[in-house]
């Protein structure tokens, strides 16, 4: 069987967006977006090339749950404004020597890409006899040249949209190729060439403050629009701004207390006896929280956990849940990717804005205030409406 791998190109530096590739979107760094489409396809390795020291230590640090991912050196020369992203593909090959058959480009800039557009690209590389395969966006824009002719329908008989097929353009997300056609043409494209399409809204790529707005919007309705509605099997909670009001206190040694509500420890005992089990997952990684979970006798504890989404995806996949078998309760935007996308999003009275304006429910208490258990009664009233089911 061929070995496909991933290869996914970062700058420290970007002109457009500074530090673009770190920045987060809805909470997540930018190239987490496709590297962890990349993780969960049929992709059997997926390497990032980048100069930027903070994101290979991001990645090493909050990735150790996929055996596929590794981070490779790219040199200052070819991470300049003036090297090609063909001058990157070569250096890896180069340097890296890592052995596979085919090489699958992957771009950050194209945070709406799916697993199924890369395992679409596989797939035809590996079964049409081709050499490359690139995504591209069918467009019904009628295309003008600078001297005033229309390249790609007649004016004088404009076609109607339904009766239009409409023209190919690449949207630079996803480039596979064969080992033997890189060697020889040193270029991501070579040879008899295949293309799949993608959604229309995947022609953005981010480039500027706009488009990074947009994709944004797109990411956010994408999520809505999928939503589907299941029997609660699975309550996540984040733990500061959700257990606690996000205060604590400090010594010169360290985290010394947070506050906790007695009653939304209740309400997870109970909730549990219903047959929902309790995730519970943070970013801080406390011997504050873990002594509460473990007096609370929660099983599922993730500290300092920083890619959230990833991880929970991860955590699915190994227990084949769906999202809308899951409830996520958060307060932050790092919190907002996983309340898109599961079946109920939960958010404390005290949450911050953007992240109560997106959520399905917004609860009448506080955080530390009875949050938790306002929550768990309003999941146990919830799932009566599939007891017949």
């Amino acid at each position: 069987m061929s070995k496909a791998i991933g290869f996914i190109p970062l700058r420290k530096n970007s002109k457009g967006i500074p530090g673009k590739n770190k920045k987060k979107l809805l909470g997540r760094p930018l190239f987490s977006w496709v590297l962890s489409e990349a993780l969960f396809s049929d992709l059997d390795q997926v390497f990032i090339f980048t100069d930027d020291e903070d994101i290979m230590a991001y990645v090493n640090a909050n990735y150790s749950w996929s055996s596929k991912v590794s981070c490779i050196k790219r040199s200052a020369e070819n991470a300049s404004d003036t090297a090609s992203t063909e001058d990157a593909i070569l250096e890896f090959c180069e340097t890296s020597r890592v052995d596979f058959d085919v090489f699958c480009m992957l771009q950050a800039t194209s945070p709406l890409t799916r697993r199924s557009d890369i395992n679409a690209a596989l797939d035809m590389l590996q079964n049409k006899d081709l050499d490359a395969v690139l995504s591209v966006v069918r467009t019904h824009r009628f295309i003008w040249s600078e001297d005033g002719k229309s390249l790609n329908y007649d004016y004088k008989n404009r076609p109607r949209r339904q009766d239009f097929e409409g023209l190919l353009m690449e949207n630079g997300a996803v480039y596979c190729t064969t080992k033997s056609a890189l060697t020889s043409s040193k270029n991501r494209l070579s040879g008899k060439i295949g293309t799949i399409e993608m959604p229309e809204n995947t022609l953005v790529e981010i480039d500027s403050e706009t488009d990074w707005q947009l994709v944004e919007q797109l990411i956010i309705s994408s999520f809505k629009s999928s939503k589907k509605l299941e029997r609660i099997t699975h309550l996540v909670l984040d733990v500061d701004g959700v257990f606690t009001d996000g205060q604590v206190t400090y010594s010169a040694d360290g985290e010394l207390s947070k506050v906790f509500d007695i009653r939304d420890g209740m309400g997870l005992e109970i909730i549990r006896q219903h047959g929902v089990q309790v995730i519970v997952m943070t970013s801080e990684n406390s011997q504050v929280v873990a002594s509460r979970m473990k007096k609370l006798k929660i099983e599922h504890v993730f500290l300092g956990v920083k890619d959230k989404y990833a991880f929970l995806e991860n955590f699915c996949k190994e227990h084949k849940l769906s999202p809308g078998e899951i409830a996520y309760m958060g307060d932050d935007v790092n919190d907002l990717a996983n309340m898109l996308r599961v079946g109920w999003s939960i958010s404390p009275a005290n949450a911050t804005r953007m992240v109560s304006y997106h959520a399905d429910l917004v609860l009448k208490s506080s955080s530390a205030q009875g949050a938790i258990r306002e929550a768990t009664e309003f999941i146990m009233n919830y799932n009566l409406r599939f007891n017949d089911l």
